[in-house]
């Protein structure tokens, strides 16, 4: 979709705000602009925003990278699965999961359900460049970001691939981002 294409009227969002009735739930990797991405979709909607991470963070009273390293993986995807299963309540408002939350069956069942699915998807380069920017990433410390980042966007493809709105995340402003999901959202519905 082209750049110049992404922009609704403030009438034309006001219309699909109304018109949205459940929870908005953005999925894709890591670096993709999940949270950037919803908080500014939640302005524009007026609607609330939760960062599913942050949620889990709270619930746990532990940083995600501490969770990994004193519980592991399975524990963290447990108390994932579950916070998002109570997000899942039916009000409306944008949610930004984490990067491995839609691969898990039984949690992307009940977003797919549930909740309006949208895969933010981007380049190999695009995720490594905005991943690089925080160092609180626990996959990738045990290799070269590179061909973690390769190998889990290999591997999630499928998974990602069964919400029913896809919009591309590129290098560049994420309003252009946010544009493309309120299109892509207004067309859906």
């Amino acid at each position: 979709m082209e750049d110049d294409d992404t922009t609704l009227s403030a009438m034309e969002i006001e219309r699909l705000a109304r018109r949205i009735d459940r929870p908005v739930v953005l999925v894709g990797m890591m670096g993709v602009g999940k949270s950037s991405v919803g908080r500014k979709l939640a302005n524009l909607l007026h609607l609330p925003f939760v960062d599913a991470d942050e949620e889990i963070e709270a619930a746990a009273q532990m940083n995600i990278p501490e969770i990994f390293a004193t519980y592991g993986e399975a524990f963290f995807r447990d108390g994932e699965r579950r916070v998002i299963a109570r997000l899942m309540d039916g009000d409306r408002k944008i949610i930004a999961t984490g990067g491995g939350a839609f691969c898990n069956a039984e949690t992307r069942a009940l977003i797919l359900d549930k909740a309006i699915s949208v895969w933010l998807d981007s380049d190999i380069d695009t995720l490594l460049e905005r991943v690089g920017r925080k160092d609180n990433r626990p996959l990738l410390k045990q290799g070269d970001p590179r061909e973690i980042i390769a190998k889990l966007k290999a591997e999630r493809q499928d998974d990602y691939a069964q919400a029913p709105i896809h919009v591309q995340s590129s290098n560049g402003p994420h309003s252009r981002t946010v544009g493309r999901v309120l299109k892509e959202i207004d067309r859906w519905l």
